[in-house]
């Protein structure tokens, strides 16, 4: 995996989590009914079929922020298949700890899972071809990283991280450079070029002219704008392995095999991380004598 969770960032992430679950009071029900000299031991359990675990290390990372002495055995690694009655991980502890941090650790590890497990369904969609299925920036705000690497958990690829780590000429980029006369692609991509020579180019393409003039021009890759399996030919005939091709916009699961033989290289698609349904996990409590 190219990806790798940031654990500085996750740490934030984590303090947010309680701050905004406890604030100053803490957590008054458990604090109420359970003794602090209690302990229990704690299972995550899937409770799907076919789920991909991503973010078992971030689930430690949460009951280790609150007692850095919790036992938390992983008993499944990020990557694996999960069926419904596999235990992840065993974890004992204070029984305080265990239900404060409960439901944070599954709103993290659920949600990394889900989109694991969508993004499994996409790379198995695309068996077969050399086509490979990219995430986008459509992520949740501050969780980039870890989500961008529950997608390669999950066998699918990564687009660029932001907007920092290769040029991306879209639509809205074009429409202003259009301003000042025919070629804008051509002036974009020579700018670029000139300001960054270290990054790669990507131009947004909506006709085949526009993927004409992007090849011609030495983009490294041409986004296919919403192009229906036919255009998408064509525009592999024009380029004709110039430029590296991706399909993006209006793309299904239900349309992967058939773009997948089409000969483009990628596809992307925001439904990787911004419209997925957490995994379905429980943390059951046992209380130890």
């Amino acid at each position: 995996m190219n990806t790798k969770i940031n654990f500085e960032r996750l740490d934030n992430l984590i303090k947010l989590a309680f701050e905004e679950d406890l604030e100053s009071r803490g957590d008054t029900t458990t604090l109420a009914v359970i003794p602090p000299e209690v302990d229990a031991k704690a299972i995550l359990l899937c409770k799907e079929t076919d789920m991909v675990l991503a973010g078992i290390e971030v689930a430690e990372r949460v009951f280790r922020y609150l007692d850095p002495k919790i036992e938390f055995v992983a008993l499944k690694k990020d990557g694996d298949l999960c069926q419904k009655g596999d235990v992840i991980a065993e974890i004992v502890g204070k029984a305080q700890v265990l239900l404060t941090a409960e439901r944070t650790a599954l709103n993290f590890i659920q949600r990394l899972c889900g989109v694991a497990s969508t993004s499994r369904k996409y790379h198995l969609a695309l068996e077969g071809s050399s086509c490979v299925a990219l995430d986008t920036r459509k992520t949740t705000p501050g969780w980039r990283n870890l989500e961008k690497y529950a997608v390669e958990c999950g066998g699918s690829s990564n687009h660029r991280i932001g907007l920092f780590d290769r040029i991306m000429i879209k639509d809205n980029h074009r429409e202003i450079a259009a301003m000042e006369g025919a070629g804008g692609i051509s002036r974009s991509v020579k700018k670029a070029r000139e300001m960054y020579p270290d990054l790669e180019i990507e131009v947004e393409a909506d006709s085949l002219d526009e993927v004409r003039e992007a090849a011609d021009a030495g983009a490294e890759y041409i986004l296919l704008d919403n192009m229906s399996n036919e255009m998408m030919s064509e525009a592999v005939k024009i380029v004709k392995g110039r430029s590296k091709l991706e399909a993006s916009g209006g793309i299904t699961i239900e349309r992967l095999p058939s773009i997948g033989k089409i000969g483009v290289d990628f596809v992307s698609a925001g439904a990787l991380t911004h419209s997925v349904k957490s995994s379905d996990i429980s943390l059951d409590i046992q209380i130890l004598k």
